[in-house]
């Protein structure tokens, strides 16, 4: 197994609903915003290849929507999905499964496309590959609640359905391939899919919103987003424990400058340990 960076750009979100409850003050010691107190933030997604499969974890923001929106959000940098699957020497239509770990725009966007030349069609992005969530997110995510109603864009997920593309996996169990488990996390969002893989001798867990950054690692730094923080507080200090008890390597989605960490346990509770490139590996 080999497994890839591939990285899809950086845009920006408000600090205070990125870190919740904690003061600008302590959380800005890790994450500084600008003058609109706005982060900087990555969409890193991972590259899994295994013999004949090509699994690309989450896929980005992608290009559909309007100027308007994107305002909102600063998309900087000059990574794009498509050049980065290229210069790891791979193209769209190398991706057999996309395994897909909830559907905010910001981790699903860029699985889908306007057709060339033709605006008012939509297509999968992967032409050959499998599109991966699971039932009960699907639901949720199609019937969106007021609170996360604008991260679920109709553009963005029911296309997937239409293409014929789209396949779902149980939620009461864990494992995707030989060596690639997933776990579910609610408290961001119903049946967030975390990915656990056997990498080089080392577990690596794919974090997704489950901790966006080494900044969120602290129990208190729960983001705004989260539609059941209490339970993220509980879903993240179990995760945290077991990370640092049996050595996991976290990858980090959102973090704009680490790719991966582990933690360590101490008398504050978890903390980070060492911070590194996937490629130190």
């Amino acid at each position: 197994m080999e497994l890839h960076v591939i990285n899809t750009g950086f845009f920006k979100l408000d600090g205070g609903a990125m870190f919740g409850v904690v003061p600008k003050i302590l959380w800005e010691k890790s994450n500084p915003a600008d003058e609109k107190n706005l982060c900087t933030w990555a969409m890193r997604c991972l590259l899994v290849q295994d013999g004949d499969k090509l699994v690309l974890i989450d896929n980005g923001i992608g290009d559909k929507q309007d100027a308007k929106f994107f305002s909102h959000y600063y998309l900087h940098g000059e990574d794009t999905l498509i050049n980065s699957l290229q210069e790891k020497g791979f193209s769209t239509h190398d991706i057999t499964d996309n395994f897909l770990t909830h559907l905010h725009f910001d981790h699903c966007g860029g699985g889908l496309s306007y057709k060339k030349g033709n605006n008012n069609i939509i297509e999968t992005v992967f032409p050959n590959a499998k599109y991966w969530t699971n039932q009960d997110h699907w639901q949720w995510a199609t019937s969106p609640n007021n609170r996360e109603k604008a991260s679920f864009l109709k553009e963005n997920i029911l296309p997937m359905k239409d293409s014929g593309q789209l396949h779902f996996l149980p939620v009461d169990e864990n494992e995707f391939m030989d060596g690639f488990d997933y776990f579910c996390a609610d408290g961001h969002t119903d049946k967030q899919m975390i990915p656990k893989i056997q990498y080089k001798g080392h577990t690596l867990v794919f974090a997704a919103d489950l901790l966006p950054s080494v900044g969120h690692i602290p129990l208190p730094y729960v983001m705004g987003y989260d539609t059941r923080p209490l339970l993220t507080l509980k879903e993240k200090e179990k995760f945290l424990i077991e990370a640092a008890e049996n050595h996991y390597i976290i990858f980090l989605e959102h973090d704009s400058i680490n790719e991966c960490c582990t933690v360590k346990m101490t008398e504050k509770g978890v903390r980070l340990d060492q911070t590194f490139l996937l490629s130190e590996l």
